[in-house]
């Protein structure tokens, strides 16, 4: 066997270990997300767009960069929209930043949910929970997770 290829082989394997150890270095938080925000975007077709405004805090001593951004939003217990976006960014250590991630719900789903929410008793406040991943440059995926409640309006 060629030393070189040896070599090469050592030093991939000591960079994979390296990064799997960056990720879970001891006294690292997970990044806290909160919706602020869902504004109505043009739509094609029978689906529905909105823009999902996310607050993201930071709260280690190290910048997050991040090169896109996904997120899955669960409403009624069940999966309602998704959506995706390349934005970049950084969020600064011990700070925040608002990122903005349109996503897209079938004219579908939005019929299905509200037979569920009419067959039922009324409903003034619909739960949700929102998932989804900061993806970032340097070492992989900040994954995040989010629940609460929206008002219904009267």
């Amino acid at each position: 066997m060629d030393a070189g290829r040896v070599a090469r082989g050592v030093v991939t394997v000591l960079a994979v270990v390296a990064l799997c150890a960056c990720t879970t270095l001891p006294g690292r938080d997970p990044v806290q997300v909160n919706v602020v925000g869902i504004d109505s975007l043009p739509g094609e077709g029978a689906e529905l767009r909105m823009l999902v405004r996310l607050r993201v805090q930071n709260p280690n001593d190290a910048v997050l960069d991040y090169d896109g951004v996904y997120v899955k939003l669960d409403v009624l217990d069940g999966n309602f929209a998704t959506g995706v976006s390349d934005a970049r960014g950084s969020v600064p250590r011990f700070g925040e930043a608002v990122i903005g991630v349109p996503v897209s719900v079938s004219m579908l789903r939005v019929a299905f949910n509200a037979l569920r929410v009419l067959n039922g008793k009324p409903v003034d406040k619909v739960r949700y929970r929102l998932e989804g991943k900061l993806h970032g440059p340097a070492l992989g995926s900040t994954s995040f997770e989010a629940q609460g409640e929206l008002t219904l309006p009267e």
